[in-house]
């Protein structure tokens, strides 16, 4: 199956790009991005073909796209890759504005391609032990959960609103609501938070505290500031601590890593050896499309969670809880 990228906008480009080409039934064929000479760049890192026009991009044999591009141009490249009839991965968030991700949606259902959503964290197998052991009952009934999503503050186009739609509650909440959405099959009924800015002169939040309440009556409470530090070891974390009538149950996506410390560059890593996550989303997006399969994360997943960040906004901006409208 040849598949092609557009955009290595955001940095996780790379790593898709990197299980593309390991994958042994996919061949990277093709790379767009409007940055023509950081897309030769990286046509020439992966041994593929850079196309200056995203047009003719689209109209090779290309049988997918993954979308890496700036958060605000998911929407333009969601519905051209899906009119040009291309299965697509688009990364996260699905777009920047709730009638954006609804049209993307229609527009790939109209089309018949699939559009999953890229939520990686799925996949950590700390996570998918915890969904095993929640629906078996092993905590009984879940009455609270507490998430965290710290991550270094990124720069660039992500502290630009007009590209991103918002800075770190639109950069994190989503990975966090995304994981109790699937784990617990339930939504969410209200939000109330305070978004700020205490680390960085930028325009656009820093830091935040989100609390929630689910349908089912669970209440929630997230952390998604960039408030590691840049000379943390990794880029931050994703923690989300299930609390239940029969046993609390804490999930650390990337606990499982050595710590390398690295006289000759003068500098501090964290190396994961647990199941790597990006390429788990690869090759399950393949395999849907191989097998003609709805994708296991879907447009409408992408959707809600977009739905809970924009109520996160209304919410800090009125000072008070608002209701979820879908």
């Amino acid at each position: 199956m040849k598949v092609g990228i557009i955009s290595f906008a955001h940095m996780h480009a790379d790593s898709y790009a990197t299980h593309l080409v390991n994958h042994p039934d996919t061949e990277l064929a093709y790379i767009w991005d409007e940055d023509a000479e950081r897309g030769k760049e990286m046509a020439n890192k992966f041994g593929c073909q850079y196309q200056s026009s995203l047009d003719e991009f689209l109209s090779t044999d290309i049988e997918a796209v993954v979308i890496c591009s700036e958060n605000a141009n998911h929407k333009e490249h969601v519905v051209k890759s899906a009119r040009a009839k291309k299965h697509i991965l688009c990364e996260k968030p699905i777009a920047t504005e709730i009638e954006d991700a609804k049209e993307m949606i229609r527009v790939c259902e109209e089309e018949g391609v699939n559009l999953q959503i890229a939520y990686p964290v799925r996949f950590a197998p700390g996570f998918q032990k915890a969904k095993e052991l929640i629906n078996s009952g092993a905590l009984g009934e879940i009455v609270a959960i507490n998430g965290t999503n710290h991550g270094k503050m990124p720069g660039g186009w992500f502290i630009e609103k007009e590209l991103s739609g918002g800075g770190a509650a639109t950069d994190h909440i989503v990975h966090i609501m995304d994981i109790i959405r699937w784990v617990l099959n339930d939504e969410v009924k209200s939000v109330y938070a305070e978004l700020d800015r205490r680390f960085y002169e930028i325009d656009v939040e820093d830091c935040g505290m989100v609390a929630l309440e689910l349908e089912s009556g669970v209440i929630v409470s997230i952390d998604p500031s960039w408030s590691r530090p840049q000379t943390f070891p990794t880029w931050g974390d994703a923690i989300i601590n299930f609390i239940g009538t029969k046993g609390n149950l804490q999930v650390d996506a990337f606990k499982q890593h050595s710590v390398y410390y690295n006289d000759a560059s003068k500098e501090i890593s964290q190396l994961p050896f647990a199941e790597d996550m990006d390429e788990s989303l690869i090759r399950d997006f393949i395999a849907s499309i191989k097998e003609g399969k709805s994708p296991s994360i879907t447009g409408t997943d992408g959707l809600r969670t977009l739905e809970v960040v924009k109520a996160a906004y209304e919410s800090s901006e009125k000072g008070q809880a608002v209701l979820v409208n879908r």
